[in-house]
């Protein structure tokens, strides 16, 4: 059974980035009731690991359930472990748009941002 809090001291995410996310699935059609962002950490970039967002309807066992305002937000374990602390904002500034992942683990990060080390 997945692991449910409301408590998201792990992970921050910025009012910005909530609402960007909230208009990608109304834009998207994405029922909230069934499908949830998925925030995560692989292997790859040239730092080494790299940062993803995806929306998914299907939760894994050990993932870790957060609710944050109109939908839910889950990141597995071993990813949880890399961005514990990590901000997550939205940017639409001159250097482009996106989501940034502010990470006090990462040890360094590779130009484009989106890669990092621990």
């Amino acid at each position: 059974m997945p692991e449910i809090t409301t408590d998201i001291s792990e992970i921050t995410i910025t009012e910005k980035a909530l609402s960007e996310i909230k208009k990608i699935m109304d834009e998207n059609k994405l029922d909230k009731n069934e499908y949830f962002l998925r925030i995560g950490v692989k292997g790859g970039g040239c730092s080494g690991f790299v940062y993803s967002l995806a929306f998914d309807n299907k939760s894994r066992e050990d993932d870790k359930i957060i609710y944050s305002q109109e939908f839910k937000i889950v990141i597995d374990p071993k990813s949880l472990f890399y961005l514990h602390g990590t901000v997550l904002d939205f940017s639409d500034g001159l250097m482009g748009r996106g989501f940034v992942f502010n990470n006090p683990n990462a040890t360094k990060t590779c130009g484009c941002g989106s890669s990092f080390a621990v």
